[in-house]
C-alpha cells in the first residue's frame, strides 16, 4: 500500500548509510544495489511494532476489523489471479464473496474464544482485547514495503561505532532524485506506539489526514533515544534492488586500513557520475570527528605492493641455475 506520511522535503541533498567492510558491501557498490530490509528484522523490537489502544465499542471494533480483513483477501486474491492469467466469469463477484466469509471466519472465531471462562476480566473485555491484537496484525499486514534507512551526517561517532564496525568501515553518501522523494520520510522521535482504533477507522473511510497519522505510527516513529541517529527512511520493495539513488561519496571510517580504501577507490572507478572519497580525522583535543579528502595520489602510489618484480624473479632463477 502506498504510505502517504508528509514528512519528505527537497532540501535534504545528501544522505548516508554507514556500513562495514564485507563482500556484500562491496557488491552493493559496484553494483549499485541497495537493500530494502524487512522492518521485522530491525535491531530495535519496538520498531515499527504499534499497539492498537480499542476505543470504539465491540461492534465498531468489528467493523474496523472486517474493512482490514476484506480489502486485504482482495487485494490478495486479484493479485494472485492476475499471476496467473485468471479470468473466469464473475471473478471480481468471487473474490469479494470470499473475502466476506474469510473476515466473519475470523470474527466468529474471536467472539467464541472470548467466552473461555479461563480468561481475566469480563467477556467483553476479553472480547474487545482479541479485536484489537487482531487489528494491530491486519494493519501490520497492509504495509510490505522493504525500508532503507539513512542519516543526514557522516560524522556522527555513534554512527561510525554502531554501524561502521567501530570506524573499521565506511560511510555511503546518496543523493536523493527529485522522483524518489514521494518514497523518503524523516523518522519521528516523539510520542507513543498508540493506535487508537478511532483513527484506524476514519483512514478506512478514506480521511488522508488519519491515513499519514497511521503511516508515521507504524512505520515512522521510534524512541527518543535513538534520537542521535537523524534518520530518514525510503521505502521500496523488499530485498536487494537497484538503487534509486546517486551514489556521491564514500567516506572511510578512522581505522579503516588503507587497503581497504584502494580496493573500493578502485571498485569504483569509470563510474559516470564521479564518487567523492574522504576519510575520518579526529579534531585534536575534542570528541568531534571531521572529514578530509582523501589523497588518492598518495593511495595510487602505495599500491599495488609487490613483492617481488619480475626482473628479481629471473635473477633468483639464474643464481640459482649457476
Amino acid at each position: 500500500m502506498p504510505v502517504t506520511a508528509p514528512t519528505t522535503t527537497s532540501k535534504t541533498q545528501y544522505l548516508y548509510k554507514y556500513r562495514a567492510f564485507s563482500p556484500l558491501s562491496v557488491q552493493s557498490l559496484v553494483a549499485d544495489e541497495v537493500f530494502f530490509a524487512d522492518p521485522s528484522s530491525f535491531n530495535d523490537p519496538l520498531d515499527t511494532k504499534p499497539c492498537v489502544e480499542a476505543d470504539l465499542p465491540i461492534a465498531g471494533l468489528q467493523d474496523v476489523l472486517r474493512a482490514l480483513i476484506e480489502r486485504r483477501e482482495v487485494a490478495d486474491m486479484r493479485s494472485a489471479a492476475k499471476s496467473i492469467g485468471y479470468r473466469g466469469p464473475n471473478t471480481t463477484t468471487r473474490i469479494e464473496e470470499r473475502s466476506k466469509r474469510r473476515a466473519k471466519a475470523v470474527l466468529d472465531d474471536l467472539a467464541y474464544h472470548a467466552t473461555n471462562r479461563e480468561r481475566s476480566g469480563t467477556e467483553e473485555e476479553a472480547h474487545r482485547s482479541l479485536l484489537a491484537r487482531e487489528i494491530e496484525d491486519e494493519l501490520l499486514k497492509r504495509y510490505s514495503k522493504g525500508i532503507y534507512c539513512l542519516g543526514t551526517r557522516a560524522s556522527c561517532p555513534l554512527m561510525w561505532s554502531h554501524y561502521g564496525d567501530q570506524h573499521r568501515g565506511l560511510c555511503i553518501g546518496h543523493t536523493v532524485p527529485e522522483r524518489e522523494l514521494s518514497n523518503l520520510f524523516k523518522v519521528q522521535y516523539r510520542g507513543g506506539r498508540l493506535v487508537h482504533t478511532s483513527l484506524v477507522a476514519a483512514m478506512l473511510a478514506g480521511d488522508s489526514e488519519a491515513t499519514k497519522a497511521v503511516d508515521a505510527a507504524v512505520l515512522l516513529r521510534k524512541a527518543v533515544d535513538w534520537k542521535y541517529e537523524r534518520e530518514w527512511r525510503l521505502l521500496g520493495p523488499r530485498g536487494n534492488q537497484r538503487s534509486p539513488l546517486e551514489l556521491s561519496s564514500v567516506t572511510f571510517g578512522m581505522r579503516c586500513s588503507s587497503t581497504v580504501q584502494h580496493a573500493v577507490v578502485r571498485a569504483l572507478e569509470g563510474r559516470d557520475q564521479t564518487v567523492k572519497f574522504y576519510v575520518m580525522r579526529e579534531q585534536r583535543g575534542s570528541f568531534t570527528l571531521k572529514r578530509r579528502t582523501l589523497d588518492l595520489d598518495d593511495l595510487s602510489t602505495r599500491y599495488p605492493v609487490r613483492a617481488l618484480s619480475t626482473l628479481e624473479g629471473f635473477e633468483d632463477v639464474s643464481e640459482e641455475s649457476n
